[in-house]
């Protein structure tokens, strides 16, 4: 060992990957205040341990005195989409950014690995502020799906357990999922169209409802309690038969008795 104080020379990077996860998950709600819709699904991160980052040192013949710089990945961030196109695109947002520097990138999609590996790879400059200062720390992002997501886990826990001398078997059977995982990809990017639909479907009732209830409450605050319960009633019902169109509308009617037990309440006040 080179006497390294471990527990000091993490903390940039922990620090990194908390902002990071921060910073992804902000662009997240963000996207779909806007477009209604997000390509990212989720977003996690790790510091790598420290037996793996002299396990990797040691199979990549790097110094312990350059690991800054020559493992790329000691902060890692995986962001996971729901369809491939998605992945070009938050590859692009990040490109875009102005707080952190793309160094380069490794597309494993289009050029998969033998084991059937695919995932977008970017490594980053990320700049932290310490209690000592500004520091430079290298980062890495994955962008995947979620079923190669749920692949390179699997992969990566046999990788493991048989320290990456994988029975051929296994190997042959990891390639076969892999080949399964991509061609799920391709069906779910084939019906993109209809899955998005019905998830805008999901989400505009999810927030009709959520309105409906909210104004109801806010009639009993201004004293309307019979109208408050009649709307109450009519939602129940309009709940129960599944109408949306019905819903829609008893927004509309709660929205403007809301507004027109305002206008009462201001012109008692002025009384």
């Amino acid at each position: 060992m080179d006497g390294r104080d471990w527990g000091k020379f993490l903390l940039p990077y922990e620090q990194a990957v908390e902002e990071l996860k921060v910073k992804f998950k902000t662009l997240r709600s963000e996207l779909k205040k806007r477009e209604e819709y997000a390509p990212i699904e989720f977003v996690t991160g790790r510091v790598k341990r420290i037996s793996s980052i002299l396990e990797k040192a040691r199979r990549l013949d790097v110094p312990r005195e350059h690991i800054e710089r020559g493992i790329e990945d000691i902060a890692g961030i995986r962001i996971m989409c729901q369809f491939v196109e998605d992945i070009r695109y938050v590859a692009q947002l990040i490109r875009n950014r102005k707080d952190m520097s793309v160094l380069y990138e490794k597309d494993y999609i289009t050029n998969f690995k033998d084991s059937g590996y695919r995932s977008f790879h970017m490594i980053v400059e990320y700049p932290v502020q310490t209690a000592l200062g500004q520091k430079i720390v290298l980062a890495e992002i994955q962008i995947r799906t979620l079923a190669m997501n749920f692949w390179a886990t699997i992969e990566h826990s046999l990788n493991y357990k048989y320290r990456d001398s994988l029975p051929d078997d296994v190997r042959d059977r990891l390639k076969k999922a892999a080949e399964a995982a991509f061609i799920l990809d391709n069906e779910m990017t084939s019906i993109r169209h209809e899955i998005l639909d019905a998830q805008r479907s999901f989400e505009d009732k999810s927030k009709i409802v959520q309105n409906c209830l909210s104004f109801i409450q806010e009639l009993y605050f201004y004293h309307k309690i019979t109208e408050a319960i009649h709307f109450q009633l009519r939602f129940n019902e309009l709940w129960e038969q599944n109408d949306l169109p019905g819903l829609r509308r008893l927004e509309e009617d709660l929205i403007h008795a809301i507004s027109t037990a305002k206008r009462s309440s201001r012109s008692a006040d002025d009384e």
